[in-house]
Formats: structure tokens, C-alpha cells, sequence
């Protein structure tokens, strides 16, 4: 019988976004931007994706690189995990990240995956979709004439889909740069590290002396898109982060999150981890606000 193979197809390395953008509407089948490789090769093999055009964006330089300006760290869209991990930046002014790569898969895809890759795949177990809604960072999001930004809220559509149009590109993502009086948490259950999430969750909550002003929470894992919790964090919000408000909190997820049954996990116990995680995290959260007083920052 015939086997079963990757599709043929044409193959170009883009020098510029302009230049990738014209191979993109010049197709005339389906085309597809190649970032680091992982997502792509995962959508070969699921047949989610048979482009008859690759564009490679690897060898763009103007979509690498991690700036801060003003109230921003703007990281380029081709930036490897590892620099992610590595960079001074991101732990200064972003450290919810910095929290979030080390389980970011294995080091061998930390070394060729991309922060940009991740973001335009929106895989819902994965870190970083999580942390860019936990932080409400904002995707740069260009067609070679205009750039827009576009807040992780609308940015996640659906499974695998998102708000970049056909033949735009992800450029870069805007995090915002974090307050003193903010602390964060991240932590996600998984069978082995580097293993997909079981449940994962991204927190990034604001206040002072065990009190909690603004709170924003993520999960990754617990539905076709990363998800808010929205009731949780209305459950916190300007209260003491108090047992008893924890509790609240747990109990608001199942209006939040959405897991279905699969084959790894039934989707009951998958809420049950998810309220787990919470409380794990808010503990640890309410010591971090109760000492930020204590020794100033």
C-alpha cells in the first residue's frame, strides 16, 4: 500500500517580516510561517496543517531580542526559552516568566523552541500563553504595513486559534513591567517534568499586609485556551487572602474553567488538581504579601 508521509512543499527563507508577508499572499495554495520548528513539526505529524508553502522566519533579526522601555519589556518574537530563562531583563522586570520556563518542556526545546512560536500555536497546556494572560502582556502583531497590539484577553480564540489573521506575523510580546507591590506565583502538576501539564497555573496578584487589591489568574490545561478565572479572582479581589477567602476561591473555578474528560484524566479530577493548585499557590502568595510590609522592597 502507499505509505503515509509529510506532504511535499515549497520551501522559502524570509530576510524580513515585508518579505515573508509577499511569499505569504503570493501563494497560491496554503501557506504556513515556520518560527522555531516545534510547533510546526507537532502540526505536520497531528495533519493539523499540509501547507504547500514553509516560510521560515528564523533568520529575521529585527524579530529577536529583549528591550525594556518605559512601562514594557518588549521580547522579540524569535527569542529562544533559553534566552528567556537567561536573561537579567525578564527576572528583573518580568519574573512571573522567569518562574515559567523552567518548565517549559526539555532543554533541547528550550534551546529551539521560541517564545513567538508558543504564543501564534497557543498549545493550552503550554507556560506561556498562561503567563502572557495571568500578566495581560500584549502581542505585537504585524502584516508589513501596520503593527497592532492585541491584548492576551482577545487574543485567545479558540483551540490552536488566535487573533493573528492570515499571513500576519507575531513580532513580538509586550510584557508589562512588574510593580513593587506586585507578587507572582507559578507552578503546574505534570506526570514527569518537561512532561505536557496535567494542570498548570499562572498568578499575578497585587497588594499589601495579606491584602489583596488586583489579581489576575491563568490556567494553563483546563480548557481549549488558556484560561482567566475570572469568579476566583472576583472571589479575592479586595479582600484578605484569608482561608476562608481561598476557599471561596477554589469553589469559584468550576465557573472558570472548562477541562473536558480525556485520555490522560477524567475532567473532575482535573478540577480537583486545579482547586489544589490554587490554594498551594495563594498560600505562598500570602506570605509573599504579608512580607513585602515587613522588609519593604
Amino acid at each position: 500500500g502507499s505509505r503515509v508521509k509529510a506532504p511535499a512543499f515549497d520551501y522559502v527563507q524570509a530576510a524580513s517580516v515585508s518579505e515573508a508577508v509577499a511569499a505569504f499572499r503570493a501563494c497560491e495554495g496554503e501557506a504556513r510561517y515556520l518560527a522555531g520548528g516545534q510547533s510546526l513539526l507537532v502540526a505536520l505529524n497531528l495533519r493539523l496543517s499540509a501547507p504547500s508553502l514553509l516560510i521560515d522566519l528564523g533568520r529575521i533579526d529585527a524579530l529577536r531580542g529583549i528591550e525594556i522601555n518605559d512601562d514594557a519589556v518588549r521580547i522579540g518574537a524569535l527569542t529562544r526559552h533559553a534566552e528567556v530563562l537567561a536573561s537579567e531583563i525578564v527576572a528583573r522586570h518580568v519574573p512571573l516568566l522567569s518562574m515559567a520556563a523552567p518548565y517549559v518542556a526539555h532543554p533541547a526545546i528550550r534551546n529551539k523552541g521560541t517564545l513567538g512560536g508558543s504564543l501564534a500555536l497557543a498549545d493550552p497546556a503550554s507556560e506561556f500563553p498562561a503567563v502572557a494572560l495571568a500578566l495581560g502582556a500584549r502581542m505585537e502583531i504585524s502584516d508589513a504595513e501596520t503593527t497592532r497590539l492585541v491584548e492576551a484577553d482577545d487574543y485567545f480564540v479558540d483551540l490552536y486559534e488566535t487573533a493573528i489573521a492570515p499571513g500576519e506575523v507575531l513580532t513580538a510580546v509586550h510584557f508589562p513591567v512588574a510593580r513593587p507591590t506586585q507578587v507572582f506565583a507559578f507552578d503546574e502538576l505534570a506526570r514527569r517534568r518537561g512532561d505536557y501539564a496535567l494542570i498548570g497555573v499562572a498568578i499575578a496578584a497585587d497588594g499589601q499586609r495579606g491584602h489583596v487589591d488586583a489579581i489576575r489568574i491563568a490556567f494553563c490545561a483546563a480548557g481549549p485556551t488558556p484560561r482567566r478565572a475570572h469568579a476566583a479572582e472576583a472571589a479575592l479581589s479586595g479582600r484578605a487572602l484569608s482561608d476562608d477567602t481561598i476557599t471561596q476561591a477554589q469553589a469559584a473555578l468550576s465557573a472558570d474553567l472548562a477541562p473536558a474528560d480525556d485520555a490522560h484524566m477524567a475532567a473532575a479530577t482535573r478540577m480537583h488538581l486545579a482547586r489544589v493548585l490554587l490554594r498551594r499557590q495563594l498560600e505562598k502568595l500570602r506570605v509573599a504579601l504579608a512580607a513585602d510590609e515587613v522588609g519593604g522592597s
